[in-house]
């Protein structure tokens, strides 16, 4: 508990893996302006092994202030499990304005 809030501590792992994520992405997106509004981001995962750790709420974390300012903008997310790639574990995302409905 952070006063009389509940919060979870990431294991050292997951901080690895943010620390990770925000150097690739912030280098990757250096000089773009955060999207604005309801975003649908695409997120297909290749994990290192058939038991993986990794979840994808902890991938929209790691975009908060790198590709939007919060991750309650994302209002559709299309998660893909894309199989097992022992040397190149890794993730591919698309992220865009999310189109009105009726």
């Amino acid at each position: 508990m952070f006063g009389r809030r509940p919060a979870s501590i990431k294991s050292s792992k997951a901080l690895a893996y943010v620390d990770a994520f925000k150097h690739q992405a912030g280098a990757a997106l250096t000089g773009q302006a955060l999207y604005e509004g309801d975003l649908t981001i695409v997120i297909r995962i290749w994990y290192a092994s058939k038991r993986p750790d990794l979840d994808e709420s902890l991938i929209l974390d790691c975009l908060q202030g790198i590709a939007y300012e919060n991750d309650r903008q994302v209002k559709e997310k299309h998660i893909y499990w894309m199989g097992v790639d022992k040397t190149n574990p890794r993730c591919e995302i698309e992220i865009e304005k999310r189109k009105a409905t009726l």
